[in-house]
């Protein structure tokens, strides 16, 4: 990418080339430099290259990301077009004001682009122009020269002046033709040019006395300019002695900050001659820059050069001052020597602190690192006395780093909080190395935006308000004290009131919230009586975004007023009640007890008794808390028979209320033990004729039930006979060939055997008078085809077919213990059967099925203690086949649990009749079934 200046062919190829290379590299770096040449003196507006190119930036989003120039000068001499990309010329580029004398001139410049925040350098070359011409200090030199001189002397000139610099700068100098002198072109350290008149012809003032020569300078420049110096040599007579230095160069060093009067070095010449011809004068030499009289004075008789005005490092660093040494003498003669005074830098300059970009405000959870501006640092000393580091303050969270040299990026370092520090004043100070150190300080101000990150604060987690019943509907209760950190708008509150528990309507009915200012009034008037406590729960949301709510608890106790009389409970207010008092009766007898109740609570239902009225205030007393009514001294003869007392009830409350209870107590003649006995008269007649009814009901309704109980079994009965005598008058048919309906038992659901021995037994109708018959253990049966199918159910399932205890097959329990028999117990053929040790059930399949079919088609006649199979009671007809060892005490009864299809005959325990035990729930009537069968 070459820049527009180079393609117009303003620079040389191996400049270019060097550039280029240079990008190269630079293109590698974090931090790119871009650079362009230009000559001076452009026109406003030239172009100066396309940096949106040239930094490969968006065109398109040039003007949304702010592209601008920055740079240390005061003057914008460079601007951006963000339309193109193009960076022009934007004020007058004079390379002699930028950069004076110094060979080398460019313009560091900084370009800033936000959205992200990306900074980048440019330099800018100016090359210099032939646009000065060389120019001496004075309009015409006059030479004053002895004849006496010889030939080869030298006599310096002025010197010219000319502002370019390379090429263009001052390059020679040119003499008119002459027969008495040559000139001469020097060159000093710094490579400037000067000149010296040469004398190749020995002087004679008899002839020519006055000479008049020009003196022209050229600079380098294509074309070249030139100035001409008029130069009037005057010959004087001769004084043979010149003055002369005791060395030719002198070199000092002073500081920048060397106050005027400074001494800085002296320079010494001698002189052979003696008077006035040995009298030496110094001065400055012609050969001085403009500006060094005016920064160095020169005394005239001692040669004491010191410091005049203001030193500046930064300007120059090095001072060559020429001095020349002349006699007194009529035709005096000069001597010349040369002075280097070197600038030593002193730390004179504070760091200048510039901010480019400012990122405010901030938000509070921007992450650590976030860049919130840029700052450029620039300090005009050398060395040490320019280095600058910048720091801000101690316990802030930013920090400042370093990117480029002299620019610092100021970044978040720790969480920031707006509700902490809404807004910082940074303070950054700058400070360099020097001795002192100098500083600078500037301010930037950041400031920080609010997320919703507090929910709702309050003072207090719940409150407990306390209401006085009775009180004014919309009168406010509770003022809710809850604020929020955040900012006005997500501190934006609003309140609604919530109900507690599994209670509705409370909200709605007796209380409602201000939904801005958090005030809760009551709706309706409050009743201790019928309320006591309410639980509320305020719901407090902000306007932030997402919303953040805090919940209080708001518990309402309604406090008691004393607004309830009190309220008679006995003795009944509308009814009339009379008490009996016997005559003679002592003091304190209890004559009855007047009971009141107050709805309200606390000390407003605290009731004192009192006697409001009576025929004689003396015969009763009331008890002041109990109510008690007794007698006060012994009843007379000459008591009023029939006394009615008026009690006043009186509550505790402010103001107090009450109520009154009227009684009459009747004065009879009975005595006290009689009284005791028959307390209320013809009570006893009464009670007995109640009694007599309540016996007489109960026993009509005992009678009653057991007759339909009776009548009900009586029924269920003859319906299972009708049954079996159906079962039994079947025709018998073939037991093998052509069986008829047969009857199924259940063996697994029984207990009689184990999942995995699963059998199916199937009794011809008259199984009774012949053996069961057992399938073959390979056919298939229905059964078994519907032990397959439910094989694959869900558990639930296969319970809810076969019963509530059983499982799908390959989930059966293991077999019972207490199917388990010693040797001499085991049934078999023989009784002597060899089996292992363990007592398990035979494996011999035969015993198995042969026992099986035994126990099942003895099954029906077992349940009376009789067995067609010819055992003994308790032995179910085993004992004949099986040995008489074999008895069912030995055997858990499982006989219970074995069922025929279509009968609901259930198998009792024989046992358990003989012991006299109750049988299993609802075989009470078995036994009678099981005779009608027989029969």
């Amino acid at each position: 990418m070459v820049p527009e200046a180079w393609r117009g062919g303003l620079v040389s190829t191996g400049r270019v080339v060097g550039v280029l290379l240079l990008l190269g590299a630079l293109h590698k770096a974090s931090a790119a430099v871009i650079r362009y040449e230009i000559l001076e003196e452009r026109e406003k507006g030239f172009v100066v290259g396309n940096v949106v190119r040239d930094l490969d930036l968006d065109l398109g989003s040039l003007s949304a990301r702010r592209l601008r120039v920055v740079s240390g000068a005061s003057r914008r001499f460079f601007e951006v077009n963000w339309e193109t990309g193009e960076m022009f010329v934007n004020d007058r580029l004079d390379r002699e004001e930028l950069c004076g004398t110094l060979p080398s001139c460019t313009i560091t410049l900084e370009l800033v682009v936000e959205r992200p925040l990306e900074l980048f350098s440019a330099e800018v070359v100016i090359q210099d122009i032939n646009d000065n011409n060389p120019s001496f200090p004075t309009r015409e030199m006059k030479l004053e020269i002895s004849e006496a001189v010889a030939p080869g002397t030298r006599f310096p000139l002025e010197s010219a002046h000319d502002p370019d610099v390379g090429s263009n700068s001052l390059q020679t100098y040119e003499l008119s033709r002459n027969e008495y002198f040559a000139l001469r072109v020097q060159t000093r350290e710094d490579s400037t040019k000067y000149a010296e008149l040469v004398l190749e012809r020995a002087l004679d003032r008899e002839r020519e006395p006055d000479l008049q020569l020009v003196l022209t300078a050229l600079d380098g420049g294509t074309p070249a300019r030139s100035a001409s110096l008029p130069i009037r040599i005057v010959v004087l007579d001769a004084n043979d002695n010149a003055p002369t230095f005791n060395q030719s160069l002198y070199r000092a060093r002073v500081l920048e900050d060397a106050p005027p009067g400074t001494r800085v070095v002296q320079v010494r010449a001698t002189d052979l001659d003696e008077g006035p011809n040995g009298e030496i004068i110094y001065s400055f030499g012609s050969h001085n820059r403009a500006g060094v009289r005016e920064l160095f004075s020169l005394d005239l008789v001692t040669g004491v050069l010191t410091v005049k005005g203001r030193l500046d490092f930064e300007d120059a660093k090095l001072h060559e001052i020429y001095i020349q040494a002349k006699d007194k003498g009529a035709n005096p003669e000069g001597a010349h020597c040369k002075v280097l005074v070197e600038v030593v830098d002193v730390n004179d300059n504070a760091p200048e602190i510039t901010v480019t970009s400012v990122y405010s405000p901030v938000p509070e959870d921007a992450p650590l690192g976030t860049v919130i501006a840029l700052l450029s640092v620039t300090d005009l000393d050398a060395g040490e006395n320019g280095l600058v580091t910048c720091e801000v303050p101690p316990g802030l969270p930013f920090s400042l780093t370093s990117s480029l040299k002299n620019y610092f990026t100021l970044k978040t370092s720790a969480a920031l909080d707006r509700e902490t520090v809404p807004e910082y004043n940074l303070s950054i100070t700058a400070r360099d190395a020097g001795t002192p150190s100098l500083s600078a300080l500037t301010t930037v101000r950041v400031q920080v935006s609010d997320i919703n990150d507090n929910p709702p604060q309050s003072s207090q987690s719940s409150y407990n308000v306390y209401v006085e019943e009775n009180n004014l509907p919309g009168v406010p209760i509770l003022n809710l004290s809850v604020w929020d950190p955040d900012a006005p708008q997500n501190a934006r509150l609003s309140f609604f009131l919530l109900e507690q528990g599994g209670e509705t309507g409370l909200v709605g009915r007796y209380f409602t919230i201000n939904r801005d200012s958090g005030v809760v009034s009551s709706l309706v008037p409050l009743d201790h009586e019928d309320r006591r406590e309410f639980e509320l729960t305020a719901h407090i949301s902000d306007g932030g975004t997402p919303v953040l709510a805090t919940n209080i608890s708001v518990n309402v106790f309604v406090t008691d007023r004393n607004d309830n009389a009190p309220q008679v409970l006995y003795p009944r207010p509308g009814q009339s009640s009379v008490e009996m008092l016997p005559r003679g009766t002592a003091a304190g007898y209890l004559v009855t007890r007047v009971v009141g109740w107050d709805p309200d609570a606390g000390h407003n239902a605290w009731l004192s008794y009192s006697l409001l009225g009576a025929p004689n205030q003396s015969l009763f007393a009331v008890g002041l808390h109990t109510g008690q009514i007794t007698t006060a001294r012994p009843v007379q003869d000459t008591d009023s028979p029939r006394q009615t007392l008026t009690v006043l009830i009186r509550d505790n409350g402010e103001p107090s209320l009450s109520t009154t209870a009227t009684l009459t107590v009747s004065v009879t003649e009975e005595s006290p033990e009689a009284l005791a006995e028959f307390p209320a008269g013809s009570a006893p007649r009464e009670q007995n004729k109640n009694l007599t009814f309540y016996l007489l009901l109960s026993l009509i309704l005992v009678s009653v039930g057991f007759a339909v109980t009776v009548l009900g079994v009586i029924i269920f009965k003859v319906y299972k006979w009708k049954q079996s005598r159906d079962l039994y008058r079947a025709p018998v048919s073939s037991l093998y060939r052509t069986p008829g309906p047969s009857l199924h038992a259940d063996a697994v659901r029984g207990g009689l055997m184990a999942p995995h021995l699963y059998h199916q037994v199937y009794l011809t109708t008259d199984s009774r008078r012949s053996d069961p018959l057992l399938k073959k253990p390979g056919a298939a049966s229905p059964l078994a085809s519907r032990q397959n199918t439910l094989r694959s159910l869900d558990p639930v399932f296969y319970r809810q077919v076969l019963g509530a205890e059983s499982s799908p097959p390959g989930q059966q329990a293991p077999p019972n213990t207490d199917w388990r028999f010693s040797q001499a117990q085991r049934p078999g053929t023989s009784g002597s059967q060899n089996g292992d040790e363990t007592g398990t059930w035979p494996n011999n399949q035969f015993d198995t099925e042969m026992l099986q079919a035994m126990i099942l088609a003895s099954a029906s006649e077992a349940a009376d203690g009789s067995s067609t199979l010819g055992g003994g009671a308790g032995t179910m007809g085993l004992s004949a086949r099986y040995g008489p060892q074999f008895t069912l005490q030995h055997v858990p009864d499982y006989r219970q649990n074995v069922y025929i299809p279509g009968s609901n005959a259930t198998l009792t325990n024989a046992a358990g009749k003989r012991d006299g035990k109750a049988p299993a729930g609802g075989n009470g009537n078995k036994k009678k079934s099981g005779k009608k069968e027989k029969k």
